[in-house]
């Protein structure tokens, strides 16, 4: 009787760690969703606060091939938070 006992403790026990296990796996797989998340975020907020800065710059300027070359920036800006929206 002791050991029909056992063999269920043991095997109980394995379930246990295995769904600790699954569970473990779902946290870190929500919690590495949260950092990509958080981290495209900040990417995003950066390249809007670039592009302020150049559109600010635009608006003082003067010069034609600075000009250009903002204009420029700003297209390639622009390209990357369409990627990122």
């Amino acid at each position: 009787m002791a050991n029909g006992w056992e063999s269920k403790f043991v095997e109980a026990s394995q379930i246990d760690q295995q769904e600790q296990i699954r569970t473990q796996e779902v946290f870190d797989a929500k919690e590495r969703l949260g950092r990509l998340k958080a981290e495209e975020a900040r990417k995003v907020q950066a390249l809007q606060l670039t592009r302020a800065r150049i559109r600010e710059q635009l608006s003082r300027t003067s010069n034609e091939r600075y000009t250009s070359l903002l204009n420029t920036e700003l297209q390639q800006i622009d390209g990357e938070l369409a990627k990122l929206a």
